[in-house]
């Protein structure tokens, strides 16, 4: 057919005054969900507290679209412009600085901008910074003749004057409104990092910016790696050019060496670094993942923790010295957590704070400078999450907490003398998920609520009362828009274990339920130590895909094995050591089935499952141990072998290789591959720099010597997260999609 017919033919069959289909509102698509604005959430404020309740914030430019302004909000909602857009454009631009981040000095006159980032493994670390004195107007690049977006971790010093910075694995530091860099450490290289880490810190202990100002601005403290000796793993980049490009880099797996690691102090004008004798060889046996300035320019607090994970030791470091002092060890059976929260100084300087498990269940502890005592504050069988505050004027200590229901978190405050019983301050009516952003006086908090399939209400409230200043973000408009979409209400419930506990779990039923059909259900599985997942919080687009299922005729569930890290006790989140892998696939699989023997209307045989990074293995796992329950699964980024991953996250939960071998073989799922009997989809990105394509490319070497079917995509070159490229969610969403759809029959039987 010529194009001309096709056109006379188009025009005949379409109405002249023809309009262009309307979504169904109450029907989620794929396009929807991925590639429209539909239901992108409001714009959340980052807050940056100043003193007396009042804070800054970014806004959108009136003048310069895509900029933003910074300005300064009182606790009465009064409103100053700081900073607008059109004052932070640089000699010889048309646009606005992009501010990506930003810090005041303490007189509000200097700000140190970041912006024109790049992604450094997982977050957007790297960039340019520019300083902007608001007396004078002054703009000022810094950096010297540095490459664009090769600075990291600026900070002003404390007294305003001058920047500090990591510069290709040197610490440097310049004049606030920009000069000749000094260069603090010189001997910084691919191999020997300064002031930041290497792959496996970052990743596993949360460590990216590694160097610390003291309190009078005359010294630096900061980490150093020395990666030689540690084997390279290597990536290749097969669509950028026409020969592949090859990106290696120092990534220690399990049993391999580590980084040298070590903690130094030098002068904030250069000259030697005096090295903090932390004992041990790093290399082999220890790890120092926690270090600051003890509240005062002569110390620091360091904290040591051994290969195994299983024994933290906190250090006081003398800065001139080198030498060390050590006040508190914590040891655990199993493996004990690494506090992301800095250590805090209490008692005026002769305590620090403490989370410790030492009682069964975490609460907080004021262990004594001189390491002579260690006392409990919070008591009762429940966990503390986290803590927000301590105020020891009024004597009171804030924490995150959920005494009632571990799928929910709330702000509690006790006394600090241990007497009388935890007060909850979040509202009764608001059942769900709470946290909360401090004000240094603890008057005023930034708090933020959500609850399953409820988007995040943001707003200012006054502590303790918890009274509702104003509303940063409301997602009204987010909220009426799934109000529209056809569902039915999601429940948590609990079901059997391996164990004595029952464990937590949520169901999204099908969204035309009727009780006397039967429909297929999907599992979402995780299920490792690291990451809690049913929890009752707003999950955005993974919610709304859920639901899309539920659109189609599914069930969706969700359940959290022992081992998690629920607030269930120490013995619940323990329960995983040496048994990752084995313990999961085990309550996952009795869980599943005494969910479906309380539910008549699920179809035992209509059972899928799916899951990324670990819950990507523990659906390798229920498809290759639990053939005769789980039909169908997605296994998204896994780690089929786990002697391939890394020392740190690896061996925390599961010990040694070269001494527990056989507990590394038993959690892995390669070694059940011959169980496989349904229909398997497995996922990865080429570039994963974390769970490594190499560990699928073995699982389907040893699929294909079993002579088992199974169907495998490779995304190319995208790294862990597989969204890198245009259209690539949107495309693995619909193949998730269409795979469930072509092997669970979607929808009920009667």
């Amino acid at each position: 057919m010529s194009c001309r017919s096709l056109l006379i033919l188009l025009l005949v069959a379409s109405p002249a005054n023809a309009q262009p289909t309307q979504p169904d509102p109450t029907k989620l698509t794929l396009d929807r969900i991925f590639v429209s604005d539909e239901f992108r959430g409001d714009r959340i404020p980052t807050v940056k507290w100043l003193e007396s309740g009042s804070y800054t914030t970014t806004e959108p430019s009136k003048t310069h679209k895509g900029a933003s302004d910074i300005v300064r909000f009182d606790a009465a909602g009064k409103s100053e412009l700081l900073v607008l857009a059109e004052k932070l454009i640089p000699p010889n631009a048309k646009d606005p600085l992009a501010i990506q981040g930003y810090e005041l000095s303490k007189d509000l006159d200097v700000v140190l901008i970041f912006t024109n980032s790049v992604k450094v493994w997982r977050q957007n670390t790297r960039g340019d910074y520019w300083t902007f004195r608001r007396s004078t107007g002054k703009l000022a690049k810094l950096g010297g003749e540095a490459k664009p977006s090769t600075l990291m971790f600026a900070k002003l010093s404390p007294d305003g004057t001058r920047v500090g910075y990591v510069r290709e694995n040197n610490v440097f530091v310049e004049p606030v409104e920009g000069g000749t860099p000094v260069a603090i450490t010189t001997d910084g290289s691919n191999d020997v990092i300064n002031g930041t880490f290497d792959w496996v810190y970052e990743e596993e202990f949360a460590c990216r910016d590694g160097w610390r100002w003291s309190p009078d601005g005359k010294s630096i403290a900061y980490w150093q790696l020395d990666t030689r000796g540690v084997k390279s793993f290597t990536l290749i980049d097969n669509t950028t050019e026409n020969y592949p490009i090859l990106r290696t880099f120092a990534y220690p797996k399990t049993g391999e060496r580590n980084s040298a690691c070590r903690v130094g102090v030098v002068s904030a004008t250069g000259g030697a670094t005096k090295w903090i004798e932390v004992p041990g060889d790093t290399r082999t046996d220890f790890y120092i993942p926690r270090m600051e300035w003890a509240g005062n320019s002569r110390q620091l607090i360091v904290q040591r923790v051994n290969r195994l994970q299983n024994a933290v030791d906190v250090m006081y470091a003398d800065a001139s010295t080198g030498q060390v002092q050590s006040v508190l060890t914590e040891r655990d059976g199993a493996w004990v957590d690494v506090n992301d929260d800095p250590l805090e100084l209490v008692e005026n300087g002769k305590a620090i704070t403490w989370l410790s498990e030492r009682d069964g269940w975490q609460h907080l502890y004021f262990a004594s400078q001189d390491g002579s005592n260690v006392k409990r504050i919070t008591s009762g069988k429940f966990d503390v999450i986290r803590v927000l505050r301590i105020d020891e004027k009024a004597g009171f200590v804030y924490f995150i907490a959920s005494p009632d229901n571990p799928t929910q978190r709330y702000l509690y405050r006790s006394a600090l003398n241990g007497t009388g019983r935890p007060e909850r301050l979040s509202p009764a009516q608001q059942e769900g998920w709470h946290d909360y952003n401090f004000s240094p006086e603890g008057t005023f908090a930034v708090h933020t609520y959500s609850s399953f399939g409820n988007p995040p209400r943001v707003e200012l409230v006054s502590l303790p009362e918890h009274k509702v200043v104003r509303t940063l973000a409301s997602n009204d408009k987010l909220r009426a828009a799934l109000a529209k979409l056809t569902k039915t209400p999601a429940e948590f419930f609990r079901a059997a274990s391996g164990g004595t506990e029952k464990l937590d779990g949520w169901l999204m039923k099908p969204a035309t339920f009727d009780p006397a059909k039967q429909y297929p259900i999907v599992f979402y599985v995780y299920g490792e130590p690291a990451s809690q997942s049913v929890t009752d919080r707003w999950s955005g687009n993974q919610y709304l895909w859920h639901l899309l299922l539920t659109q189609q005729g599914y069930a969706v569930a969700c359940i959290d094995n022992r081992g998690t890290p629920c607030p269930r006790g120490r013995d619940w989140r323990k329960a995983a050591y040496r048994r990752v892998g084995t313990l999961a696939s085990e309550d996952q699989a009795i869980a599943a089935r005494d969910l479906l023997k309380q539910r008549p209307y699920l179809d035992p045989t209509r059972v899928g499952a799916w899951g990324w990074s670990g819950g990507g293995s523990l659906t390798l796992n229920l498809m290759f141990r639990h053939p005769d329950l789980y039909r169908t699964g997605i296994a998204l980024a896994p780690v089929p072998d786990m002697r391939l991953y890394d020392t740190i996250y690896q061996e925390r939960y599961m010990g040694l290789p070269q001494e527990n071998g056989e507990d590394y073989k038993r959690g892995s799922p390669l070694t059940h591959a011959a169980g496989l009997k349904g229909n398997l989809l497995v996922i990865h990105g080429t570039g994963d720099d974390n769970c490594h394509y190499q560990g699928v490319e073995r699982l389907a070497d040893k699929l294909v010597e079993l002579n088992k079917t199974f169907t495998m995509m490779a995304y190319p070159n995208r790294s862990h997260s597989i969204n890198e490229g245009k259209n690539t969610t949107r495309h693995l969403y619909g193949m998730l999609t269409r795979y469930f759809n072509d092997n669970l029959s979607a929808g009920p039987k009667p």
